[in-house]
């Protein structure tokens, strides 16, 4: 019998679009503690993130304690 995969509890949201997923993957970033070292407005420019794939990661990172990095 096979236990079922659990996520690691900072993972990426799996409920992103596949073309925001598909973005992040590109760009390096496979957990939410990669994305506490870039700003929300870098993100934005990568092809593939909007405003729900931000609104999203956002709503991520502070269930698991942990922000975007500041702006300047």
């Amino acid at each position: 019998m096979t236990t079922p995969h659990t996520p690691h509890p900072h993972s990426l949201p799996s409920r992103l679009a596949k073309p925001a997923q598909r973005a992040l993957a590109a760009a390096g970033y496979t957990t939410l503690e990669q994305l506490t070292q870039v700003t929300e407005a870098d993100l934005a420019h990568l092809h593939g993130i909007g405003a729900t794939a931000i609104g999203q990661l956002r709503q991520a990172l502070v269930a698991a304690g942990l922000s975007f990095a500041p702006g300047n």
